[in-house]
């Protein structure tokens, strides 16, 4: 009789379940396998939910990233550069783990527009994904049914767009500097991708652009203005940002000049055809010794 080899599994086990939980039951001979060594924290510890820390989709540094985040205090800095800094896997990983959290609920980034025209980014850790918004729910007033017309109306019918803001307006128009605006604005996405702006957007932001050029400001001037000190993150209304800083950090006119006076006319030397005496005119002539038919005297 042929002897079989008892421990050879008879099928590859799939990966859910090879990690049952200790508790479940399982044909393990005892001491194989986990065991636990706890102690109980007392002060600074972190609640985790084994929903984070045994994600069945995160990868594992998204798994750690989020451990980390939900341990920071409130008003921490978790941005790309802060988080590469802290850890050896660099900003491309970092983004992406980012990404992985946002993907599954667990981190949010929202920006928002703070006193001084800036736009800054605020990250919202969740360490239960929708709890939040399922807890809005349920405790916002129950609405009306809509009526099928209403919501196919809703369904139809897009929100409309938000108006770009104003701009400065160029005191002299000319063609000529509202074509440099546009071609400035159009070469911006050579330098930021994300500044790639509609035919719209462009002639909308063209004369705010024409009143800095208006101002002695120069183009080289007027890009680094733009594009200073963009976030990170890709930008929602790009032609709104511009809008923005076109008008809150126009500089002043240029401070006034008084005209330099004309230069002095100094007409070149003429040879006198009476005398042949050397003397300053516009034209050939005689000299003021030789000429009779006019009271003025040549210089």
């Amino acid at each position: 009789m042929d002897t079989h080899d008892i421990s050879a599994p008879s099928r590859a086990q799939s990966r859910h379940t090879a990690d049952k939980h200790p508790n479940q039951r399982s044909n393990r001979a005892p001491g194989v396998g986990l065991t636990h060594e706890n102690a109980r924290h007392t002060t600074r510890f972190t609640v985790i939910g084994n929903h984070l820390a045994q994600h069945p989709e995160l990868s594992a540094l998204a798994i750690g990233l989020g451990v980390h985040i939900q341990s920071l205090p409130a008003g921490a800095r978790a941005d790309i550069n802060t988080l590469a800094a802290r850890f050896p896997e660099g900003r491309t990983r970092i983004a992406a783990a980012l990404r992985e959290l946002e993907t599954h609920g667990y981190l949010r980034r929202e920006r928002h527009r703070i006193p001084d025209g800036r736009i800054v980014t605020r990250t919202i850790s969740c360490n239960q994904p929708g709890s939040s918004r399922r807890e809005a729910h349920r405790d916002a007033p129950a609405a009306p049914k809509a009526t099928s017309a209403a919501r196919t109306t809703r369904a139809t019918k897009p929100a409309p767009r938000k108006a770009l803001p104003p701009v400065p307006r160029p005191a002299y128009p000319a063609p000529a500097l509202v074509q440099q605006a546009t071609d400035l604005l159009a070469g911006l996405r050579r330098l930021d991708p994300r500044l790639l702006l509609s035919a719209c957007d462009t002639a909308h932001l063209a004369p705010g652009v024409a009143a800095w050029l208006e101002r002695d400001v120069t183009p080289t001037a007027v890009r680094h203005a733009l594009i200073a000190d963009l976030p990170p993150e890709p930008l929602r209304r790009p032609a709104a940002l511009l809008a923005h800083r076109l008008t809150a950090q126009l500089p002043p006119p240029p401070p006034f000049r008084t005209p330099a006076p004309p230069p002095a006319v100094r007409h070149v030397l003429q040879t006198c055809d009476g005398c042949d005496r050397a003397f300053r005119s516009p034209t050939p002539g005689r000299c003021r010794d030789c000429r009779t038919d006019v009271p003025e005297a040549a210089w």
